[in-house]
């Protein structure tokens, strides 16, 4: 596990790699941040926006989505995994939304995992990046450089994982932080064939140093 002075390092180097790490998933209000990360589960965001693009365009409100027949949301979304109970998970969320909350998405993580197809993780980016409350929603990238870099324990559930990463790092860092470690994850420290003869984390890097390793003995046989 690293210590203190070395999650410094390695949230000040991914800073300096990713200064201007985003929210990928596009989008103009809480509304259909919440549509867009709900249909993100199982996808990449890339896919994402091709579809939301013609969607928003097409449903401004939870009105709106509740005003087709489930077969016709679920042809908009066709070409995104598991459309079928996204389509079905978006209706009862809209419902939901209007009888229980004004047509307004809550900015509580209890109120926002009540939602149909809301997880812990889609809450956490809906309150950090719609409502700029500090949270660390964990996906698979997250998940994957915390692990290799030995911020948390390789068995630790994803819960395990966001609640070292909420103890080991400033709330204040949270949201950018979280935001780093996806696009190290996505662009650099990927799950196949990570770039670890370029990585600046190599000398405090586990994973990295074994790969390194491995590598030189391939080079040499």
């Amino acid at each position: 596990m690293l210590n203190k002075k070395q999650i410094r390092f390695c949230l000040d180097e991914m800073g300096k790699m990713f200064p201007d790490a985003h929210c990928e998933l596009v989008h103009s209000n809480p509304f259909e941040l919440v549509i867009a990360v709900a249909l993100s589960a199982q996808c990449t965001d890339v896919l994402v926006n091709k579809v939301t693009a013609s969607l928003f365009e097409k449903y401004k409100t939870p009105e709106d989505y509740l005003s087709v027949p489930l077969e016709e949301l679920q042809l908009d979304i066709r070409s995104i995994g598991l459309y079928r109970n996204k389509a079905k998970n978006i209706q009862k969320l809209c419902r939901m939304l209007l009888d229980e909350y004004d047509g307004i998405v809550p900015r509580t993580r209890d109120e926002l995992v009540k939602l149909p197809g809301v997880g812990r993780k889609t809450a956490n980016v809906v309150m950090s990046v719609a409502y700029g409350v500090p949270a660390i929603a964990v996906d698979t990238h997250v998940e994957r450089v915390s692990k290799r870099l030995a911020f948390c324990k390789w068995k630790d559930s994803v819960l395990e994982v966001e609640k070292t990463l909420m103890r080991k790092i400033p709330e204040d860092e949270w949201s950018v932080t979280h935001h780093r470690m996806i696009f190290f994850g996505r662009y650099h420290c990927k799950a196949q064939n990570p770039q670890c003869p370029d990585c600046p984390l190599n000398e405090i890097c586990r994973e990295g140093k074994k790969r390194l390793k491995k590598m030189e003995v391939i080079k040499n046989d």
